[in-house]
C-alpha cells in the first residue's frame, strides 16, 4: 500500500513529490504520457525565481527530478488508466502494473492545443508557443501572428504588443468569441492586424520561422504572410480521462478543487497544476500548487491516523 501516488512530471507533479518525500511519505511518481510536461518545449525559461540567466525547460526539469530524487520520491514510467475506490483506498492502474495507495495527487497537466499543420511540430518551442505569458519577450520587434478568436487570443494579442513590431489576429471564423470590450480595446490598437475568415494552412522557414501561408476558408485563397513567430491560443484540453468518473470537473474537463486548497471532490484525492487551472498556466504557479498538494496529503493522512 503506497501512501501517496503522484501522477505527472511536470513542476506541479515534481514540486509534490519534493515536499511529499521530505515529509517521509515515499512518494512514487507515475511519470505520464509526456515526462516533464509542457515545460520540456520551452527553449528557455526566463520567469522561473532563482534563475536571473534564464534555463531550458529540459535543464529545469532535470533539476526539479533530481532534487525529488535526493529526498527519495521514486519514478517509474506509464499512464493511469483507471482509478476505482476501494474501502479508504484508491486502486490505480497502468498498462504494466496496479497500485493501490491511501492518496492521489493529479499533476497531469493540460495540453495546449495544436494546429495540427505539418511543419509545427518542427517549429513547436522554436517560435511557435503555446504560452504568450511565457514567450512574448523573445520576440521583441518581430511580426507575430496569434491565431484564436477568443478572450485568450485576444488578451495574448494586446499583451504581446509590448514585444512585437505588429501582432495579426488570425481567426477561422467570421466572429470572435471574446468579449466586446476587449475586442474594441484590440480594434483600436496600432499595432494589431486581422486576418478574419482565415486559417494557418503552412508554416515557413528552416532554422526558424520566416512566415505562414493562410488559407481562407470560405474561398479556398492562400496568402503568404511573413512573421517571425505565431502563437497558439486554442485552448487547452486538461489530460483527465482517467479520473472523469472520479473527481468532479467543469465543462472544460478541468478538475474542481475546493477553495484554498487543492482538495477534489473525492476524499484523498488532490489535484495541482494545469489540470484543475484554466486560468494562469505558469510553471511558477503550478509548483506552488504542488507544494499545497503534498502538504493537503500531508495533513489527510495525518487527519486518517489520529
Amino acid at each position: 500500500m503506497e501512501q501517496v501516488v503522484i501522477a505527472g512530471t511536470g513542476p506541479a507533479g515534481l514540486t509534490a513529490a519534493i515536499y511529499a518525500a521530505r515529509a517521509r511519505l515515499d512518494p512514487q511518481v507515475i511519470e505520464g504520457i509526456t515526462p516533464g510536461g509542457q515545460l520540456i518545449v520551452s527553449h528557455e525559461v526566463e520567469n522561473m525565481p532563482g534563475f536571473p540567466e534564464g534555463i531550458s525547460g529540459l535543464d529545469l526539469i532535470k533539476l526539479f527530478k533530481r532534487q525529488a530524487k535526493r529526498f527519495g520520491a521514486r519514478f517509474q514510467s506509464g499512464i493511469i488508466r483507471t482509478v476505482s475506490k476501494r474501502d479508504t483506498a484508491y486502486v490505480l492502474t497502468t498498462d504494466e502494473t496496479t497500485l493501490e495507495t491511501r492518496t492521489l495527487i493529479i499533476a497531469t497537466g493540460a495540453q495546449a492545443r495544436r494546429l495540427d499543420v505539418p511543419s509545427e511540430p518542427k517549429f513547436y518551442g522554436q517560435g511557435v508557443s503555446g504560452c504568450a505569458t511565457c514567450d512574448g519577450p523573445f520576440f521583441r520587434d518581430r511580426d507575430v501572428l496569434v491565431v484564436g478568436g477568443g478572450n485568450t487570443a485576444i488578451g495574448d494579442a494586446l499583451f504581446l504588443t509590448r514585444f512585437a513590431r505588429t501582432v495579426t489576429i488570425v481567426h477561422r471564423r467570421d466572429y470572435l468569441r471574446a468579449a466586446p470590450i476587449e475586442i474594441e480595446k484590440a480594434r483600436r490598437h496600432p499595432k494589431i492586424r486581422w486576418m478574419i475568415p482565415w486559417i494557418v494552412a503552412e508554416i515557413a522557414g528552416d532554422k526558424s520561422i520566416t512566415g505562414a501561408v493562410l488559407k481562407n476558408p470560405d474561398t479556398g485563397e492562400t496568402r503568404k504572410v511573413d512573421c517571425g513567430g505565431i502563437f497558439v491560443a486554442i485552448g487547452h484540453d486538461p489530460q483527465t480521462e482517467a479520473f472523469r468518473d472520479l473527481v468532479v470537473c467543469d465543462e472544460h474537463g478541468f478538475i474542481q478543487v475546493e477553495s484554498g486548497s487543492t482538495q477534489t471532490s473525492a476524499p484523498g484525492v488532490f489535484a495541482c497544476g494545469d489540470v484543475c487551472d484554466p486560468v494562469y498556466k505558469q510553471a511558477v504557479v503550478a509548483a506552488g500548487l504542488g507544494c499545497m498538494a503534498a502538504l493537503d496529503a500531508q495533513r489527510y493522512l495525518e487527519q486518517q491516523d489520529t
